[in-house]
């Protein structure tokens, strides 16, 4: 795999292209420890040793982060009104130019993976998957077992959609409960209208699963963190 020296410098967030050919040009680039300062030198980064300024340079082609995502910030790479996921990223990551796969409704908040390995992504979302997606909600009125039931048969929507079953755990009925949803599809705001479907209102849902992955509980609302090499393996080797 062939790859520009100025391109991949770039990518890795060692600046922009001209500032990575001032970079070569001052003679502080090597490639298995000879100079080089020609911006078009095609490298082979996974069995060449690069190096700046001394210091070697760690290539990777692909970025997989796990998100908190915050409410209010919509799961886009870019928008001219709104605040994205991408905003909230560091440069060093941005220049990956990951992508959220799937997305969240603008004021739900929790677990969103972005990256720009782009096989990956697709198998995640392809319906063919029917990959699941965990979420706890609070629910404005007693949620029943006559919903469960519901909820596993799948119930009809608004505009006449009939879901395919979901898992409904309540963790505490009340007057305000606290449920978990399991589904393996993502219709526009599903579990919203789900809810509305058995007469009932969420006021708050956060997504903590999606097939293997589940929230770090030390992240808080808006930060985010690459996953671990056993996170990502478990994600390749995921078969819903």
């Amino acid at each position: 795999m062939g790859l520009r020296i100025d391109k991949m410098l770039a990518n890795m967030g060692y600046g922009t292209r001209k500032e990575v050919k001032k970079m070569l040009k001052s003679g502080v680039v090597k490639i298995d420890g000879v100079v080089v300062k020609d911006p078009k030198t095609q490298v082979n980064p996974t069995e060449q040793v690069i190096t700046v300024w001394g210091e070697e340079v760690e290539y990777k082609e692909f970025i997989y982060l796990m998100m908190n995502k915050p409410p209010g910030v919509i799961s886009a790479t870019e928008d001219m009104v709104e605040e994205t996921v991408i905003d909230l990223l560091e440069e060093e990551d941005r220049v990956f130019l990951p992508f959220p796969v799937g997305r969240l409704d603008k004021d739900t908040e929790g677990l969103l993976l972005l990256t720009n390995d782009g096989q990956l992504a697709h198998q995640l979302l392809s319906p063919k998957k029917h990959v699941p997606k965990t979420y706890f909600a609070v629910i404005d009125g007693a949620v029943t077992e006559e919903d469960v039931a519901a909820f596993r048969r799948g119930v009809v929507l608004d505009d006449g959609y009939k879901t395919k079953p979901a898992e409904l755990v309540i963790l505490k009925s009340g007057l305000r409960s606290d449920v978990e949803v399991t589904i393996t599809e993502g219709k526009f705001h599903q579990i919203k209208r789900m809810f509305r479907a058995v007469g009932k209102r969420v006021v708050y849902l956060k997504r903590i699963q999606m097939g293997p992955l589940v929230l770090d509980p030390s992240l808080d609302v808006g930060q985010y963190r690459e996953l671990t090499d056993e996170e990502v393996e478990m994600l390749k080797q995921f078969r819903a």
